[in-house]
């Protein structure tokens, strides 16, 4: 066995935790905020003889492949295997509500719960800094991440060394927000891969006023300032042809009520902001305007809420470190 902190470990702790779903970008916060919501991943870990094992439920029951082809199990070993332990034996059970290739940070879940999973079966609380610098080589964007582990509204910078940061920003408890996406999957590669490689000096100047607005109207709660900082030209005029359907559902989320709407995350669902009593409303606007348009069935939509805690141990918050 390899030498490291871990190194002839064997007494293997039970394990249990639920991450949230998130959604990233905003609109002008590309690769920069992400926002916790209330749909969750619950992953628990069970020590045993023998092989480890993998169970799947919900929204993952259909994705074909065994323990050695899925994210978070992946995560999971390679976690323990860095540090010099070797694989535990026993049994993965993963249970999701997220929809996955959406826009909600399925991927980014799948990440935080291996991390967490394997850092409380060696006998360890989960270390959320600690996290989210070991995140950064599965996901690259730590827009998703850092959301899953902090909870709420959470933006990420780099120093100057590149070593990354994630701080919460404030939110106003007046925003609703609904989401809707159609039967379609857009992978995050596909939605990478149609954005060109360099924009405008101009381009990149007027992301800057409307990031600063999308900053501000989440604080307040300001419907014109979210109208703003949820207008892009980064990313979402080039994924927006990925989703059939985007455009009407734009439009129906409008007309129901949304102040603003974009595309959640890379897509293919999208997210309003609006009031909280319309919010049920909007998604429904969003989900009938997909439906309309020829593809796959499979069309989801809900009313979402903030999650304020980020990835909990058990039915607990996991400690954030002093």
């Amino acid at each position: 066995m390899r030498g490291g902190e871990l190194a002839g470990f064997r007494d293997w702790r039970r394990a249990r935790v639920r991450v949230p779903a998130s959604t990233s970008n905003l609109g002008a916060g590309f690769d920069v905020l992400g926002l916790a919501l209330n749909r969750y991943l619950e992953a628990e870990y069970e020590p045993g003889p023998g092989p480890l094992r993998l169970e799947r439920r919900g929204t993952l029951a259909a994705l074909a492949g065994g323990p050695g082809e899925d994210l978070l199990v992946r995560v999971f070993c390679a976690y323990l295997e860095r540090r010099g332990a070797a694989v535990p034996g026993g049994t993965l059970r993963v249970e999701s509500e997220i929809p996955v290739a959406r826009g909600l940070g399925s991927s980014a879940t799948a990440v935080v719960a291996g991390i967490g999973l394997a850092m409380l079966a060696a006998g360890r609380e989960v270390d959320r800094e600690a996290a989210l610098a070991e995140a950064e080589g599965w996901e690259g964007h730590l827009d998703n991440v850092a959301p899953a582990l902090f909870g709420g509204l959470v933006a990420v910078a780099k120093d100057a060394e590149g070593r990354a940061r994630a701080f919460p920003l404030p939110l106003s408890g007046e925003l609703g927000f609904a989401w809707a996406a159609p039967g379609v999957e857009v992978p995050t590669q596909k939605a990478r891969a149609a954005l060109p490689a360099s924009v405008a000096h101009a381009v990149a100047t007027r992301g800057l006023g409307r990031l600063a607005a999308l900053m501000r109207g989440l604080a307040t709660g300001d419907p014109e300032l979210l109208r703003i900082g949820f207008e892009d030209e980064l990313h979402v005029p080039y994924r927006l042809p990925l989703i059939p359907g985007a455009t009407g559902a734009f439009e129906a989320a409008r007309e129901a009520g949304a102040w603003a709407v974009t595309i959640s995350g890379s897509g293919s669902g999208l997210i309003a902001v609006c009031a909280p009593e319309r919010a049920a409303e909007v998604a429904e606007a969003m989900a009938e305007a997909f439906r309309r348009v020829p593809g796959p069935e499979g069309v989801v939509s809900f009313a979402a809420r903030p999650d304020e805690q980020g990835i909990r141990v058990g039915g607990v918050s996991a400690a954030v470190p002093s």
